[in-house]
């Protein structure tokens, strides 16, 4: 837990128990994590930060015309909640696995969260969610950006290199973030482009939001907005060109075509089979994908993806032989 974190549960466990409002000045000299010695300005603008923070995390703190702040527990804690030992473990446990995750970008919601559930030590698992196959830390710290830029709507700039090895500066307005296959997304209109597009977090540089007017929305995200409408294949993301590819399901697998092609494209039932019709835009990560799940698995179209398949193959065997 670093410091920040750990002084904002100190502040948000200290107001949840004092009965009565509580000053600015005993916040700053009981609560640990704010600097001793530290001026009046500097204390103000950290716990400024600080509480609105907490505000963001649905902590609801008040201030009173005395100058005091109390913390408003009907309006941060669910009403009725009654959790037996049993359900307050699996809680703990579920939540700590992925806290301690770096490619989850909402662990400190979590712990958060967690200081919410009243008795109980913290459990101990020893064990932790990995959500991200590649750059974890980096997915982790880039999706927190992104997602509180999104909820803000402000936009977000950052360079960004294709499948190809390009690299090219953007400005988005991030509409939503999805986890696919091991890799974070993005969603949004990119502004110079003028049309939405899905971007890997993982072919980012650090994203930077707009810093311009912080409390004013950049962009008001469309109405009916489905981050899920986005979700594709693997060989359906990349910078080029959309294509119609053929797949062909022997008979003898043709019971994991509905799995496997997650409602994508359309299935046509054959004699020898079912064909399928989907868009895609990568020819390597179709084949792959093809190979991936075979046997019983085939392209018919497009021809370069088919002769990739058999090429790479012919290689394996060549090379095992």
């Amino acid at each position: 837990m670093t410091e920040a974190v750990e002084r904002l549960v100190n502040l948000a466990l200290f107001l949840a128990a004092s009965r009565a409002p509580v000053s600015a000045e005993r916040i700053r000299t009981e609560i640990i994590g704010y600097p001793e010695g530290q001026d009046e300005a500097a204390f103000i603008r950290m716990f400024e930060r600080d509480k609105d923070e907490l505000r963001g995390m649905g902590i609801a703190i008040e201030s009173t015309p005395e100058g005091t702040y109390r913390l408003d527990t009907e309006r941060t804690f669910v009403a009725g909640l009654d959790l037996s030992a049993e359900e307050e473990t699996v809680v703990r446990a579920t939540a700590t696995v992925f806290a301690g995750d770096p490619s989850f970008p909402f662990g400190n919601d979590l712990l958060f969260a967690l200081a919410k559930i009243s008795g109980g030590p913290e459990t101990d698992v020893p064990a932790a969610a990995h959500l991200a196959d590649e750059h974890p830390e980096t997915q982790g710290a880039a999706v927190g950006t992104l997602a509180s830029a999104s909820m803000a709507c402000k936009t977000v700039s950052f360079d960004y290199t294709n499948a190809e090895g390009r690299s090219a500066p953007h400005v988005v307005e991030g509409y939503g973030l999805f986890l696919h296959a091991g890799r974070w997304y993005l969603v949004g209109r990119d502004t110079g482009r003028d049309e939405v597009r899905v971007y890997a977090v993982a072919r980012m540089g650090q994203p930077t939001p707009n810093s311009v007017r912080p409390r004013t929305p950049d962009f008001e995200r469309p109405a009916g907005f489905d981050v899920g409408a986005y979700v594709g294949l693997p060989f359906q993301y990349g910078p080029g060109e959309e294509f119609d590819a053929v797949v062909r399901f022997a008979p003898s697998v043709a019971w994991r075509a509905v799995v496997l092609t997650g409602g994508s494209g359309e299935l046509r039932a054959e004699e020898d089979g079912l064909v399928w019709h989907v868009s895609a835009r990568d020819e390597t990560r179709l084949a792959r994908w093809v190979v991936a799940n075979g046997p019983g698995v085939s392209i018919e179209s497009p021809p370069g993806a088919a002769d990739l398949v058999r090429s790479g193959l012919a290689g394996v065997v060549s090379r095992h032989a």
